[in-house]
């Protein structure tokens, strides 16, 4: 029997330099490969350097990736979260700076909820160093209903430009 395999879409962001990855834009390139070494790395996003959001003081380097893997939302996030420890995260601050951050925007099996997770990201249709990098490498992924990347972006830029 063939284990099913699941495309996921990652953000990836940091706003806090790393002792060998150097800074933030360095520690989103090492992401990105070691994304690529542990699961099948189908396209990235051009890297955007951004300000924080919150309170999270320092500017962001934000990419998103499309990967392929065979673990479920839930094992997936657990893959993730032991990333942004090897890159040295710790828990803390939800708003701090942080070395590394990967969430999980969306997967190919549409909507999942639990204690833990909600996929889609509840914030990414908001959120342009989200939703932007996402419509760029996969415009017609399907977001809410039949909204895709690329409505949901448009949207967004739509809300954006109003005075």
């Amino acid at each position: 029997m063939t284990e099913q395999t699941h495309l996921y879409a990652v953000a990836i962001g940091s706003n806090r330099p790393h002792g060998r990855h150097g800074r933030p834009a360095g520690v989103v390139q090492a992401a990105i490969a070691d994304l690529d070494a542990a699961f099948s790395l189908f396209d990235a996003s051009p890297l955007l350097l951004n300000p924080a959001s919150g309170g999270a003081g320092r500017d962001f380097a934000n990419a998103v990736v499309i990967v392929e893997s065979g673990l479920e939302p839930p094992a997936m996030l657990d893959a993730l979260k032991a990333l942004e420890r090897a890159f040295g995260r710790r828990g803390g601050k939800r708003w701090g700076a942080r070395v590394l951050d990967l969430d999980i925007l969306a997967w190919d099996g549409g909507r999942w909820s639990d204690r833990r997770l909600t996929v889609p990201h509840p914030a990414l249709e908001t959120r342009e160093f989200m939703l932007l990098p996402l419509a760029a490498i996969a415009p017609r992924w399907p977001l809410r209903g039949r909204l895709t990347a690329r409505h949901l972006a448009a949207r967004l830029g739509k809300r954006r430009a109003k005075p």
